[in-house]
């Protein structure tokens, strides 16, 4: 792997700070080495994982034509994951943005079409636009509880093929979406701090049908999920238990140890002007005020190695919330993504007993 002067600070920081989380996801570690290694510009990330997204995608196809569906699935996994982390903070081409989005999107349609017959793609109108999201439900389980799965910042739910899985397995649905300023429906949204309005708008839709029990619900959420996730079960009882991942307790206050590519990704999010403005409005994602009235039960699972957030953060989170449990990795990174073995088990079985 290229680690030149001459290389871009950018891809190194994509490199240093991804790289665990893009392997622990589904992205075969070879590919990752293959893809970055000659990358010296960043301008160049998102056509070089384009490229690998189409080797799988062809595989998918060639698969599919002989009637191969599981490996024509599994393909189209890594195929949605390769479009998936081609945009992923990579801010410099809206249009080119987009256009990998819906990549990804398709992509993983594809993989659901061939893997999981239980897989439907929600559309619920919201605020004049729409709201996107993927529910999956456990085989032979009728109305299942639901874990809604709450992205990060630049996040999607094309990224969760395999996180949906550990829940699946122990019985429970899994709705995956992209709230405002996330995936799809970041399109037609910006981020905002009242992240529950889209979870009701979701819950609302979903209790129209009998798929899945609306009245044993957990939030799950990742990264700048995990403020959203307590915000909304805050404001949203329909939620009973809530776990937050690799969280901060206010975003704007870790503004300065954020990385560059972090901070401009969300300013594109955020619709912010420039960078004070985003700034500003990232001091809003502030989980001060809000666990006084968070009452369900939470868990914050946190890795003491984050490079974004402080662990202290994650610990005051749960000792300000009425029923906080606070579990730290000493080795653990962001979310920790390097030992995925352990959080996800954990976090999975700890929602199983709750919802249960």
């Amino acid at each position: 792997m290229r680690t030149g002067e001459g290389r871009d600070p950018r891809i190194q920081a994509a490199i240093q700070n991804w790289a665990p989380r893009m392997i622990a996801q589904g992205v075969d570690y070879n590919d990752f080495v293959r893809t970055t290694s000659a990358l010296e510009r960043w301008e160049d990330w998102l056509d070089a994982w384009v490229r690998t997204g189409d080797v799988h995608a062809h595989l998918a196809q060639e698969a599919e034509s002989r009637g191969r569906r599981v490996t024509a699935g599994e393909a189209w996994v890594r195929a949605a994951l390769c479009y998936h982390f081609a945009k992923f903070v990579w801010t410099l081409d809206e249009v080119r943005y987009r256009e990998t989005t819906l990549r990804a999107v398709e992509a993983l349609r594809s993989a659901h079409r061939h893997l999981d017959p239980t897989a439907r793609r929600l559309e619920v109108p919201f605020e004049g636009a729409m709201l996107f999201a993927n529910l999956r439900r456990p085989v032979g389980v009728l109305r299942p509880p639901l874990v809604v799965l709450v992205p990060g910042l630049d996040s999607t739910k094309e990224e969760f093929f395999h996180w949906e899985n550990t829940f699946l397995a122990r019985g429970m649905a899994t709705v995956s979406v992209d709230g405002p300023g996330q995936g799809e429906t970041g399109f037609h949204t910006h981020i905002r701090a009242d992240y529950e309005v889209a979870v009701r708008a979701l819950l609302d839709r979903l209790e129209e049908h009998a798929e899945v029990n609306t009245e044993r619900v957990g939030a799950v959420g990742v990264s700048l999920g995990a403020y959203y996730a307590p915000r909304a079960a805050a404001f949203e009882p329909r939620i009973r238990a809530v776990t937050a991942i690799g969280g901060p307790y206010n975003f704007g206050a870790a503004w300065e140890r954020l990385p560059n590519l972090t901070r401009e990704t969300f300013r594109y999010h955020a619709g912010a002007r420039d960078e004070e403005e985003a700034r500003r409005r990232a001091l809003e994602l502030d989980l001060g005020p809000v666990l006084p009235q968070l009452r369900q039960p939470l868990l914050v699972v946190f890795g003491q190695q984050d490079l974004l957030f402080p662990w202290q953060d994650a610990e005051r989170v749960a000792r300000e919330a009425h029923r906080g449990e606070f579990v730290l990795y000493p080795e653990g990174n962001h979310v920790c993504n390097n030992i995925p073995y352990k959080y996800r088990p954990l976090v999975a079985d700890w929602m199983a007993e709750q919802l249960s």
